[in-house]
């Protein structure tokens, strides 16, 4: 099987810090190559694969402030779509844009839905639901209109994180800061917990930060460090009596919420979108619905295993598990 996979090009793949789209199309593509196939990966020249690499674009869009986000995208999309018929199967990371192509080619087409980031976009999936083959992340982010021909949640690679069962006294944010995420929302929940919060991740909306964050920042009971590399998250989300995940809308995955449980730590999370199918309550963390409750509830997570939070994460979310879900997929699409 020829197999192009076609990555984002907003930041590197795989990413050097954030980029969760760019992560999980890395994680498929070393996967399948590791499986036999023959898969050439379309990303940013200075990515890194086992497979092929082709592309375009030199650097990620938002590493690089000289360039614009809509021309490397038509390039890169353009790019793969003009090779198109060098390949068995092409497998869309890249949101709804190569989907207008997919009446111009005739290669099989995959997409991944990695979210809607609104209901303005869904008459593009709905025009091309009968030409191509739609994959959801979770049974919670599914559009009835559409067809799906499978849901394979993200899966992780296990030997990125490692366990830790003597985690320190701090509660931990991980994550955009956005008001979507909910950063001001875990600030108050430590505050009435009484608990140190470390707070890492790309500031996606500086307003918010300025206003809702860092009045807060004390460096002391409410830290912010910034962005965080592999290595450092490992360690952040290891040493974490709990991740706190307070989301304000209906997230279709949240890649922190597993990576936290591969290192043993339980997530205290809003019960919105996916989260039940991640966190199994009372078990590997807490579904709440309200600040207040996030907070009585961290008293309790020393009642909880944090070797079991990690057998979880590994029989559900593991790499391994990804790969054969979309190789199911796949075998699927070419029987079909």
């Amino acid at each position: 099987m020829k197999l192009a996979i076609l990555a984002p090009v907003a930041w590197r793949t795989p990413p050097r810090h954030y980029g969760p789209w760019e992560q999980v199309a890395s994680t498929i593509c070393e996967g399948m190559v590791q499986k036999g196939l023959d898969v050439t990966l379309f990303a940013t020249l200075d990515s890194q694969t086992q497979g092929r690499l082709e592309g375009v674009i030199g650097k990620a869009y938002e590493e690089d402030p000289e360039s614009d986000g809509l021309v490397s995208t038509c390039m890169h999309i353009s790019y793969l779509m003009e090779k198109a018929d060098q390949f068995d199967l092409i497998h869309n990371h890249f949101d709804y844009l190569p989907l207008t192509y997919s009446r111009l080619i005739k290669t099989p087409m995959v997409t991944t839905i990695h979210g809607f980031s609104s209901s303005k976009i869904w008459p593009v999936f709905e025009r091309y639901n009968k030409l191509t083959h739609y994959v959801s992340i979770s049974y919670a982010d599914r559009l009835h209109s559409l067809d799906y021909i499978g849901n394979v949640y993200n899966g992780i690679r296990v030997d990125d994180f490692t366990f830790c069962d003597q985690p320190d006294d701090y509660l931990l944010f991980f994550g955009r800061i956005h008001p979507h995420k909910g950063t001001y929302e875990a600030i108050q929940i430590a505050t009435k917990a009484k608990r140190k919060l470390i707070i890492s991740g790309i500031i996606q909306d500086q307003v918010y930060f300025d206003e809702k964050v860092k009045p807060f920042i004390d460096n002391e009971q409410i830290v912010f460090v910034g962005s965080s590399g592999p290595q450092k998250r490992d360690q952040l989300l290891g040493k974490a009596l709990a991740l706190l995940h307070p989301i304000s809308f209906d997230e279709p995955f949240g890649l922190s919420v597993a990576e936290s449980m591969f290192c043993g730590t339980p997530v205290i999370a809003f019960n919105r979108g996916s989260m039940p199918e991640l966190i199994l309550h009372n078990e590997t963390g807490f579904l709440v619905s309200k600040v207040d409750e996030a907070a009585g509830v961290v008293e309790q997570l020393g009642s909880l295993s944090r070797s079991f939070c990690r057998a979880h994460a590994i029989e559900n979310f593991s790499s391994q598990r990804m790969v054969e879900g979309y190789y199911d997929v796949y075998q699927k699409i070419l029987r079909d």
